[in-house]
Parts: structure tokens; C-alpha cells; sequence
């Protein structure tokens, strides 16, 4: 131990220190009594002028801390224990170095950690300024909106970046020049019971905006010029708890404005529902038991579009196959189809995610209900997952509603960063090489609403004359419906219209309504809560939510004041929307 003095003077000291070894045992096994000796010893450097000064606690406890040594631990309760002074002198010695070889790694550890920090630190301030430089002219002309001369990029070019289309007016130009083209897009959504008329929105968790939203999406394609025709792909339904139109293999979407139809129209144009035959025959079964079942949809979604590509060619294309132009998955398990389709065929993707995997994950865990390995047996979340990854990977474009969903929620995921997105647009509009990086380019859309079922009234609801044209006219059987609900139906009505699922918050909502005496003395409230005939028939989430509602209802005695229809139609939401301004 030449060399080291203060080895030696520490060794020194703890031989001196004789029987307070003891003590310093006792202390550190005590039960709950180790945190508090820490504490206390904190302070180490003031003990000595008090003179309790213990240099070997100050060496186990102070200098070694950070550090789990069990085993060095129980050498010092053994040397403390050792009446020969030979003896307990060596493995003092070989504990001392031990110690100080502890104390050099903790200073080293410390060390590499602070380099580690100080190296992140300048390489994120590094990145923010590479991308503050490479977008700072480029990427504010671009957020502007580039040129309309840009939507006459090719169309019929099967794989590359598609046109950006900016805004009304652009899209009226883009249309004005594909007019003369014959463009077959595909449209996919798997999950829930997709009809053109008379949706059963609300029936269950699977059917609702998303059934609405891809019908319209598909009705309006199919109307935009240049477009000959559009398929939306679903699953061929056969169950005998569902209706027979289901089962069928082809729906024709009838146009809302034939105006639009050009005189050109052939035999196979227009927007179809084509229901393509895949998992269990004769069960409806929910979206989160379909995943076994994707690639048997793929194989048949695969033969219709060669076989359709085949005949549009015949009718359009000169003898030459007219294969899609876009390929448009829509939710998780379409979107793994769609990108399995575009990988086959060869043809750009479009996805719409409508809800994502990794954002409903942490909701759930926030709320403490389920474990992980549980959520995943419920909702089988991982694979919803994976096939959002997938899906990043294969589109050209990513559709959402919000910038929120696009920073917030795809901002979750590995195949997709905000900043590195924007930065490889900036780079491919100058031109620049991406070195093989590639991301979606996600577009908000914010939702729309579909007037044409909406019947405007110009009378004012509370004048006399309103009342001599409700006299005429008889009243919606939808409002005898929900008004036999209430005990003073004069009162306004809160409106509530949506399906029975937990993220709709109806049961806070009920809740609110009931704890609010005054509120109750001046409104009811109106809960359409989708279709039902039985409670017990329902998906286990949907009866939950209802269970919980019919509970709060009799819990703050609300009867009378909610109504809670079993049935509506979608034609006849309007018309509830219109109850609900006429009670104001």
C-alpha cells in the first residue's frame, strides 16, 4: 500500500474505531432503520466536531453510495466480527480497496454520463439547426401550397410521389384536366356492415362514421370527372343475424347529383360496394378477429382488381388493363390489406387511419383498468400496431383530420417523425438526395357534414306562422318517439347523438346531467345512442356503456328527463337535429 497514504489513514482509522463497528451493523440491518442512519449521516463532516464521527460509516455509507454491493456489506459485518486483529486487518485492507476502486468508478461513470448528456444535447441543437437551414425558405414556400400546374404531374404513373392537391380551386382544376382520363381508384374498409342506403350506424362498435365516411367518399369519387370508376371493398356478410344485403357481391352507389355524370359512361362506371368472401362465411364476427383472416381478403381482393382491370381495359383502355390509380386503405387492418395490394400491384397508397393503435394504448393505460398483456387479449393492439407501422412504410400519403394527429399521435410512432418528415419533403422539392429515407406525406382534412338529406326551413320555429305549418304538415315519428320520453317535454332538449362506446364519454355525461339540479329543472336531455333491439344481444362494450346509463338513469331518478330511443334512422337524424332546435 505504498503510495497510497490516505488509504493507509483511512485504514487506520477504521482499525481505531474498534467496537463502533458494531453499532454500525446493528444500524444497517435494522429494519427501516438504514434510510434513517443515511440521513443522519449526511452530515458526516459536522459528527466529527460532535465527536461521533464514524470514518467507516462515512466510508460504506458515503463514499461507495449509488452502488448495490451486498456482498461487500456483509465482508464488513464479518470483519466487524472477527476477534483476530491479524485477520480482521487483512480484510480490512482488501475492503478499503475495494472501496476505493468503487469510488474511482462512480467518478467515472458520473464522468461519461455528463459527456454522454453534453454530446445529445449538441447533436439535438446540431439536428435543429440543419433543419432550421433546410427549411427555412424551402419548407415556408411549401406549407403555402405549391403551384396548381403541379396537380398535371402524370396520373397514370403507377409508382412516384402523387400531386398535392391544395385547395377548392385546385381541385376543380385537377378535374378539368383529368376529365378525358378513365382513373379506377380502390377504396378498402374490412370491418363493420357496409351498405349504400339505410346504414345501421350505432348497430355495434364496427359500424359507425367510418361505415358513413368511406360510402360518401366512394359515392363522391365516383362522381368526380375523370373518374370511371370506384371500388370499395368490404367483407361479403352471409350471417343470419345481419340482413340479406350483406351477402350480396356488388352494390351500385347511386349518385347524389347526376349532373356530374358525363355522357361517356360506360356499363362498368360508377361507384360500387364489392364484397369480397373471407373468414368465418356465416358469422359477423368483430374487427379485432378479422386479423387472421387478412391475407385470405387479400388473395380475393387481388383476383377482382386483375379481373376489373381486365375488363375497364376492354371498355376503356384500348385492350390494355387499367390498373387503380390510388389504392386507399382506411383503419388498421385495410390499410395492412392496402399495403400488401400495393406491393402486388404495384400502385400508390392512400391510408386514413380514422383511430391509431399506439394513441388508444396509452389512453387505457392512463386509466388503470387493464393491464397491457390484457388490453392487447382485448383489442389485439399489438397487431393493430404493427400494421400502422406496415402502413406507414408503403403510402405515398397519410390522411388525417386534425395537425393534432399528425404531431400528437403519428408523432408516437417509429415509422414517422414531424420534423424529419418535413425536412425530406424540403429536400425532394430542391431536388436534394434523401439517401434513401422515405415518409408518408400526411394531409389534414378536417370532417365534413353531408347536407343532402337536409331539408332547410326558413320560418322562424317560434312564430305563430311556424305553428300554422306544423299544423299542416304532421310532425317526424322520430319526435313521438322521443318525446313520450319526458314529463315536461316544453323544456329544451341537450342532444346527444352517438353510438354506445366508452371513448364517447355518454356516461360522464349522464352523470353531469344528474348532479346538476339545476339544470335538470331547466332542460332534458336526449341520448341516441345507436340501434338495439336487446341489451344482452349487444358487443360487451356497447352493453357496458348502455347498462351504466339505464344505472345512472335510476341512480339520480332521471325519469322524465332522458329519453333513450332504441331506434333511428339515418334519414331521420335531421329531423331529431331539428326537434332539438324547435325545443330551444
Amino acid at each position: 500500500m505504498v503510495g497510497n497514504d490516505w488509504i493507509n489513514s483511512y485504514l487506520e482509522a477504521i482499525l481505531d474505531a474498534g467496537g463502533a463497528a458494531g453499532e454500525i451493523s446493528a444500524a444497517s440491518a435494522a429494519p427501516g432503520g438504514s434510510a434513517a442512519e443515511k440521513r443522519r449521516d449526511k452530515s458526516s463532516l459536522m459528527l466529527r466536531e460532535r465527536g461521533r464521527f464514524n470514518p467507516a460509516r462515512y466510508f460504506v455509507e458515503e463514499v461507495i453510495s449509488g452502488f448495490d454491493e451486498t456482498d461487500l456489506y456483509k465482508t464488513w459485518v464479518r470483519t466487524s466480527a472477527m476477534r483476530s486483529p491479524q485477520e480482521r486487518n487483512t480484510r480490512l485492507e482488501n475492503m478499503s480497496w475495494r472501496i476505493w476502486n468503487l469510488a474511482r468508478k462512480k467518478k467515472q461513470i458520473e464522468g461519461e454520463e455528463a459527456s454522454r448528456s453534453s454530446k445529445k444535447r449538441l447533436e439535438r441543437e446540431k439536428a435543429r439547426r440543419d433543419a432550421a437551414a433546410d427549411l427555412s425558405e424551402d419548407l415556408s414556400d411549401g406549407e403555402k401550397g405549391e403551384h396548381i400546374n403541379e396537380s398535371s404531374i402524370h396520373a397514370e404513373s403507377t409508382r412516384g410521389h402523387m400531386p398535392r392537391i391544395g385547395s377548392t380551386d385546385a381541385i376543380d382544376v385537377w378535374a378539368n384536366q383529368h376529365k378525358d382520363k378513365k382513373l379506377y381508384i380502390v377504396l378498402i374498409s374490412i370491418h363493420g356492415l357496409i351498405r349504400g342506403e339505410n346504414m345501421e350506424l350505432g348497430r355495434d362498435s364496427d359500424t359507425g362514421g367510418q361505415v358513413k365516411y368511406v360510402v360518401e367518399l366512394a359515392r363522391a369519387l365516383g362522381e368526380t370527372p375523370g373518374v370511371y370508376r370506384v371500388d370499395l371493398l368490404t367483407r361479403q356478410i352471409s350471417a343470419p343475424d345481419v340482413d340479406w344485403s350483406y351477402g350480396e357481391p356488388t352494390e351500385m352507389l347511386s349518385p347524389r347529383n347526376s349532373e356530374n355524370l358525363g355522357d361517356d359512361m360506360g356499363e362498368s362506371s360508377g361507384a360500387y360496394i364489392v364484397r369480397i368472401p373471407f373468414g368465418p362465411r356465416e358469422k359477423y364476427i368483430p374487427k379485432e378477429q378479422l386479423w387472421p383472416h387478412i391475407q385470405e381478403f387479400v388473395d380475393g381482393a387481388l383476383v377482382h382488381i386483375m379481373q376489373m382491370s381486365k375488363v375497364l381495359g376492354e371498355q376503356v383502355g384500348n385492350g390494355q388493363p387499367v390498373w387503380p390509380v390510388v389504392i386507399h386503405g382506411h383503419y388498421a387492418d385495410a390499410g395492412d390489406s392496402a399495403a400488401l395490394l400495393s406491393g402486388a400491384l404495384n400502385v400508390p397508397m392512400v391510408f386514413t387511419g380514422h383511430s391509431l393503435g399506439r394513441d388508444k394504448l396509452e389512453q387505457l393505460l392512463k386509466q388503470g383498468r387493464q393491464t397491457r398483456d390484457e388490453i392487447d387479449a382485448t383489442y389485439k393492439i399489438m397487431r393493430r400496431i404493427e400494421a400502422e407501422e406496415l402502413c406507414l412504410d408503403a403510402s405515398e400519403i397519410v390522411i388525417t383530420s386534425t395537425r393534432q394527429e399528425i404531431d400528437k399521435q403519428w408523432g408516437l410512432y417509429n415509422g414517422f417523425d414531424v420534423i424529419m418528415e418535413r425536412k425530406l419533403r424540403a429536400r425532394i422539392k430542391r431536388g436534394v438526395s434523401c439517401y434513401g429515407r422515405e415518409m408518408p406525406r400526411m394531409i389534414p382534412i378536417p370532417p365534413g357534414m353531408e347536407f343532402s338529406h337536409i331539408v332547410p326551413h326558413d320560418v322562424d320555429l317560434d312564430s305563430e306562422e311556424a305553428n300554422e305549418v306544423g299544423s299542416d304538415s304532421p310532425d317526424p315519428p322520430v319526435w313521438a318517439d322521443i318525446m313520450r320520453f319526458f314529463s315536461n317535454p316544453r323544456k329544451p332538449m341537450i342532444l346527444a347523438l352517438a353510438r354506445p362506446d366508452p371513448k364517447k364519454n355518454i356516461t360522464t355525461l349522464v352523470k353531469a346531467f344528474g348532479e346538476h339540479h339545476e339544470l335538470r329543472n331547466l332542460a332534458n336531455l336526449t341520448l341516441i345512442m345507436g340501434n338495439r333491439d336487446v341489451i344482452d344481444e349487444m358487443s360487451s362494450t356497447n352493453g357496458a356503456v348502455l347498462t351504466s346509463v339505464l344505472k345512472l338513469i335510476d341512480k339520480y331518478d332521471l325519469y322524465g328527463q332522458v329519453a333513450y330511443p332504441k331506434h333511428h334512422k339515418q334519414s331521420e337524424v335531421p329531423d331529431i337535429y331539428r326537434l332539438a332546435a324547435r325545443t330551444k
